[in-house]
């Protein structure tokens, strides 16, 4: 129990050293999996699934199928992204492979006020690689390790990315606990200066009880997030109920926003097949973003 403790201290500590500064590669921020997203973005303690790779890593060890998911999302502001990835077991190790292509498309040119001379599209780009493994009994460490790209205009950038995570499993029956560090890494220089990765700090629980009469199971989760780079901090929030494995209705919140909070969506599993949507409403005359996944276990 004391090294428990301790590998969780270690993780909090190191996170909350390092310096806060501006940081870019927002696409980074989005989430990955429209379960997730629904559930108030508390992938790194809810996440059951080979979206994992991209909330904490350390979660791929606790299911043994292969599993292989895409993400279409439409997010505000003419920005668009294409997530997906693969999970498969391999010397006894889970690994996972994973993608986001990310665009904003017809960001005008100006030199003056007025019409625009021209436009263009900002890309965004990360490939991964995750594994994991049992620490000890109960308590499972993973990471990931990402190529990075951005192109806006006529300059380019690349760099590399690290996350590592823990989850354990508690003495309480259905109840876990998770903490991830996201995003340690840097970036070549983009025009004059690199930018910065958005590093990312999680501390959170989901408790999963099943009521078997009425063929109903029900998570409830919630998480502490800091985005390092920033002075405030976020509390995401979520929960799913599901009946007989099939039908699930979703809803979450996160504090800490100025224009979103509120976060709901369904799925609907049906075999070796699961489709997910996410809607979350913003305010300020932004819109609203919109996510569809599908999910096919093998």
């Amino acid at each position: 129990m004391k090294n428990l403790i301790f590998l969780f201290l270690l993780i909090s500590v190191v996170s909350f050293g390092q310096s806060a500064g501006n940081s870019g590669l927002a696409f980074l921020k989005f989430g990955f999996g429209a379960r997730n997203i629904a559930m108030g973005d508390a992938g790194s303690s809810a996440s059951n699934d080979l979206s994992a790779l991209y909330y904490n890593p350390s979660r791929l060890v606790s299911f043994e199928s292969n599993q292989a998911m895409f993400m279409h999302s439409e997010w505000i502001q003419d920005v668009t992204s294409e997530v997906g990835g693969i999970k498969w077991n391999m010397f006894n190790l889970p690994w996972a492979v994973g993608f986001n292509v990310t665009s904003v498309s017809d960001i005008d040119v100006r030199e003056r006020p007025g019409e625009a001379i021209s436009s263009f599209n900002a890309n965004y780009f990360f490939i991964s690689l995750s594994s994991g493994f049992s620490v000890i009994k109960d308590l499972d460490f993973g990471t990931t390790v990402k190529y990075i790209y951005e192109g806006i205009l006529n300059d380019q950038s690349a760099g590399y990315g690290l996350d590592f995570g823990l989850n354990y499993l508690t003495p309480v029956k259905g109840l876990t606990a998770s903490t991830v560090l996201r995003n340690i890494g840097s970036m070549s220089a983009l025009n004059i200066v690199g930018t910065k990765l958005p590093l990312d700090f999680r501390l959170g629980g989901a408790y999963n009880y099943n009521f078997p009469t009425a063929k109903l199971d029900l998570i409830v989760t919630g998480e502490f997030q800091k985005y390092l780079d920033a002075d405030d901090f976020h509390i995401n929030t979520g929960g799913e109920i599901m009946y007989n494995e099939t039908f699930a209705a979703r809803v979450g919140y996160q504090t800490g926003y100025e224009a979103r909070g509120f976060t709901a969506g369904i799925g609907v599993a049906w075999g070796n097949l699961r489709f997910d949507y996410a809607y979350t409403p913003f305010s300020l005359g932004l819109g609203n973003a919109n996510q569809f996944s599908l999910q096919f276990s093998f």
